[in-house]
């Protein structure tokens, strides 16, 4: 049977789906046009795949008027969704993981607070896993945060730690990033800011997209009236040696490109040091969390041109002072928060990082 899609001449939103292999896309395209009829809009699947499965002919049967963009395969799903970005015909994009499912009303009210407020650059809805539907989802939870040393968390999510949703979140507010899997775009900042760092491959390019849109002077919001569910490790499974070392390897390199050199001076040596605690996991056992830090630290070491070459891309799009930027992010260590403080929800780390202040 074809289905027919909600878009129009001119759709408001441009849903780019970057997808490897797999029917997961199917489901997620029957949630999308199952729960989207209040807003026009288009997709654009980015095809990554390394040899050709079917998953794609047979969404095509069902919604003949998807675009399909080919990245010539397993180029990462930067690569991909900015070969969706640069086709795209809307006011704004919304990228959007193969393996998430969507729900009533969800795109709906991602535009609503965009509109609303032409200085947000980008929006996360409430990210709910599917394996355990009352718990927030472990990557992007009810939106992203970050400490000053680039050491990421969310809204629901602080390393180990997934909270329950049990409302506590449910109030919008400014966050630092969006998740990458469930991002909401307005298209007029992304060309001022640049598109997604490809270099990065796959791990914090989404989170380096919102600190230069936070540079360039754009608002990152959640919108937790919007609710989608995420599956999660299709691509990479969780805890291999990839996930962590591009963790670690992307997470400094985000550091050395966005913050100016004054905020550098503040904020490498503290990285380093917390670096070298990573290392320690090896004591733990923890072989692969340890050799990955290393390892990720190793390539910044001996890529100085490739990390200077993207820090003028992004030092581009500055149009605030870091001052501004680091108002948006945790006073401080999150790590110092989580492991020596014991403070393990957002909610306890943010208390007191505002007493603090």
């Amino acid at each position: 049977m074809v289905e027919t899609t909600a878009t129009s001449e001119s759709p408001a939103v441009s849903i780019i789906i970057p997808h490897y292999l797999g029917d997961i896309l199917s489901d997620c395209l029957a949630t999308i046009y199952a729960h989207t009829n209040d807003v026009a809009f288009e997709v654009i699947v980015a095809d990554d795949q390394p040899h050709d499965d079917g998953s794609i002919g047979r969404a095509l049967e069902r919604w003949p008027d998807i675009q399909i963009v080919k990245t010539g395969g397993t180029k990462g799903l930067a690569f991909g969704c900015n070969r969706g970005l640069e086709i795209a015909k809307s006011r704004y994009a919304m990228l959007l993981n193969n393996d998430v499912e969507v729900s009533a009303g969800w795109l709906s009210a991602l535009v609503k607070a965009a509109d609303e407020d032409s200085d947000i650059g980008a929006c996360q809805p409430k990210v709910r896993s599917m394996r355990e539907k009352e718990r927030l989802d472990s990557e992007g939870a009810a939106g992203g945060m970050m400490d000053q040393y680039a050491y990421p968390f969310c809204l629901g999510r602080v390393f180990d730690t997934v909270e329950l949703d049990e409302g506590q979140y449910d109030e919008g507010r400014d966050i630092f990033w969006a998740l990458g899997g469930a991002m909401f775009l307005r298209m007029e900042a992304i060309e001022h800011t640049g598109f997604l760092d490809e270099a990065f491959y796959m791990h914090m390019e989404e989170i380096d997209l919102c600190w230069r849109l936070r540079m360039a002077g754009y608002r990152i919001v959640s919108v937790p009236d919007s609710v989608v569910f995420h599956w999660g490790g299709f691509s990479l499974k969780a805890e291999t040696f990839q996930r962590l070392y591009l963790k670690h390897r992307n997470s400094f390199v985000m550091l050395l490109k966005n913050w100016s050199f004054p905020f550098l001076l503040k904020t490498v040596p503290v990285r380093i040091a917390l670096e070298c605690l990573t290392g320690l996991a090896i004591l733990k056992g923890d072989w692969k969390r340890a050799a990955a830090g290393i390892a990720g630290a190793a390539w910044v070491l001996l890529h100085p041109f490739d990390v200077m070459r993207r820090r003028r891309v992004s030092q581009a799009a500055r149009r605030v002072p870091d001052r501004e930027v680091a108002r948006a992010m945790l006073g401080r260590s999150v790590v110092v928060s989580y492991f020596i403080r014991g403070r393990k929800t957002a909610t306890d780390v943010l208390r007191a990082d505002g007493e603090a202040k």
